[in-house]
């Protein structure tokens, strides 16, 4: 039996800035959507740097992809194209609006949607593209925008990996897409504990979008209840939804916000020592950057080289028998029932996806790790994998 305390897959790095701000937060008065969330909106938008763009806080990145589809006037007869290699929040946010989703493969070197197979997904029914930014690696930006201009598609990044990533040396989310949604998950790069982002440069996106987001009200609480002259008075406007961040979540978001470089170069060290540790080993390990970019490190995937003689399934259990948290990013949405089931797909439809997912395992990695959890994690994978 190990006897070593268990290394988690990931944990969220709080300091002292964040808990007491969420304890000013708590005795404020003020703990729903109000000045914290707009100071977090405004500071997000400073942090990526480009004055046109707005930024929205919501309460998950899901939220904020639904807003974004909404706001677009995705509905009933449309398609969405998206990769298979997801988590099912991506592709569920097209379902809400009664659209239809249509999957495609990824590419096999960087596990991010195939931009020729997308090409070949258009339909006369096809109003949109979702990216996935997948473990924190760009995808392809510059041919997919470049594809969706020449086709007159929409672009709606699913960035919740991405913070901070680039792409050609511009930060995801400055990029020319329609929006761009971050998450600030528990597990992500930075949390807010659940939370999200959606960054736009349309004036009219935007607005659509901070209506919905609470209730279709014409105005926000905030502005309502902190004017000089207070006004009880909103109008609906339209059907919206309850998708607002709180203030207490946007406390931790301040700081969080504040340590993203710190947190991003503490990810990309882990991610070298694991390269030096598990080299040689039969393992693909993940692709790095373009030269001149940065990858966010949100997760640390290796996959199964063909002959190493070990089952993927097999591997995590050694690794959990060992003390090591590790997970499965992800289950394809093509073998997940719902859709798998809705759309008639197959295994062979994907065969890059479905050939890394047979293989894959996401290693902890988060920024608290220190050199020792890593050659511990290294030491249990080669025991694990016979060498």
């Amino acid at each position: 039996m190990n006897s070593e305390p268990f290394l988690p897959f990931a944990l969220p790095d709080i300091g002292e800035a964040e808990i007491a701000e969420v304890v000013d937060t708590l005795r404020s008065g003020w703990v729903t959507t109000g000045p914290k969330a707009r100071r977090f909106e405004e500071d997000f938008a400073a942090f990526l740097g480009d004055p046109g763009l707005h930024a929205l806080a919501v309460n998950s990145a899901t939220a904020g992809l639904h807003l974004a589809l909404e706001a677009l006037g995705i509905g009933p007869g449309d398609e969405v194209i998206t990769t298979t290699h997801t988590f099912t929040a991506t592709a569920e946010v097209v379902r809400y609006l009664g659209a239809d989703v249509v999957l495609v493969d990824i590419d096999p070197a960087t596990l991010c949607i195939d931009v020729a197979a997308v090409e070949r997904a258009i339909t006369p029914r096809t109003k949109a593209v979702i990216p996935v930014h997948y473990a924190g690696l760009a995808a392809d930006m510059t041919a997919l925008l470049a594809l969706a201009q020449r086709r007159g598609l929409k672009v709606v990044e699913d960035a919740a990996h991405a913070m901070p990533t680039t792409h050609a040396g511009r930060l995801v989310g400055t990029l020319d897409s329609d929006a761009t949604v971050f998450s600030f998950y528990a597990n992500k790069t930075i949390t807010t504990g659940e939370g999200g982002m959606v960054v736009t440069r349309d004036e009219a996106l935007a607005k659509r979008i901070k209506v919905m987001r609470l209730h279709g009200i014409s105005r926000d609480a905030f502005d309502r209840f902190t004017a000089k002259v207070p006004s009880w008075y909103y109008e609906i406007v339209a059907p919206g939804f309850k998708y607002n961040l709180t203030d207490i979540a946007a406390a931790l978001g301040l700081h969080q916000l504040k340590r993203a470089r710190e947190f991003q170069a503490k990810r990309e060290r882990i991610a070298n020592w694991y390269g030096q540790t598990l080299a040689g080993l039969p393992l693909v390990l993940p692709p790095g950057p373009a030269a001149g970019d940065v990858h966010s490190w949100h997760l640390y995937v290796v996959r199964l080289a063909d002959d190493a003689g070990v089952a993927r399934d097999a591997l995590i259990e050694r690794l959990f028998a060992a003390g090591i948290g590790c997970s499965v990013h992800y289950t394809p949405l093509h073998l997940q029932p719902y859709w798998r089931e809705r759309y008639a797909l197959r295994r062979a439809q994907f065969p890059h996806s479905q050939h890394a997912y047979e293989r894959l395992v996401s290693l902890p990695m988060y920024s608290r790790m220190v050199e020792s959890d890593v050659q511990r994690v290294a030491r249990a994978a080669r025991e694990a994998l016979g060498h």
